[in-house]
């Protein structure tokens, strides 16, 4: 039994991952199951098994990706105590994130996830970006983080950090993220401090 259920998850990586790459390159309705199977190398037959169809398929990319955020969020707020400590973090995780996994971030940030996903929340309303926004309220409770709206808040301080994201994606900076890390930090947190 275990290796049958290894065999599954194993089918079910290598064809998340195809659809991942496939759906980042050419995009969701340009990419075909046919297109999928030939990329992971399993039949058709076990994509439709796992994943029901291709919108199925989407969805649980999605909320795979989605759930690696939470938990990456879930491990910074383990290891940190302070507002300050726990968004620098989670900036230099997703830098870094940027440039081990960069079809990962551009399928998260670029996707237009609600024309194949309708029933989904848009990104910036997903759980992960929510979560965020719980961070900034905390420090804003603790008195860490100015009082304001935790939506002008979260743009205030991880705004600038993804759109540095999105320009590494897009080819436009020459040097990996981590190089721009404590430029891009000392503006982001002195537009939230407290002090």
């Amino acid at each position: 039994m275990p290796e049958i259920a290894a065999q599954r998850e194993d089918t079910r990586t290598l064809v998340l991952d195809a659809a991942l790459h496939l759906f980042t390159d050419r995009g969701y309705f340009a990419t075909s199951v046919h297109d999928i199977s030939r990329t992971a190398g399993v039949s058709i037959g076990s994509i439709y098994h796992h994943f029901g169809d291709k919108e199925g398929l989407a969805r649980a990319l999605y909320a795979t990706l989605t759930a690696r955020m939470l938990q990456l969020i879930d491990e910074i707020e383990r290891q940190t105590d302070s507002s300050h400590d726990r968004a620098r973090e989670l900036v230099t995780r997703l830098f870094e994130l940027t440039e081990t996994q960069p079809q990962a971030m551009a399928f998260m940030l670029y996707a237009r996830h609600r024309e194949f996903l309708p029933d989904e929340p848009p990104v910036c309303s997903s759980r992960p970006f929510a979560r965020m926004r719980e961070m900034l309220s905390r420090g804003m409770a603790r008195g860490e983080i100015r009082q304001m709206d935790a939506m002008v808040a979260s743009t205030c301080l991880f705004g600038g950090p993804i759109r540095m994201i999105t320009a590494r994606l897009d080819g436009i900076l020459p040097h990996p993220l981590p190089t721009y890390l404590d430029e891009v930090w000392a503006c982001a947190w002195r537009a939230v401090a407290a002090s």
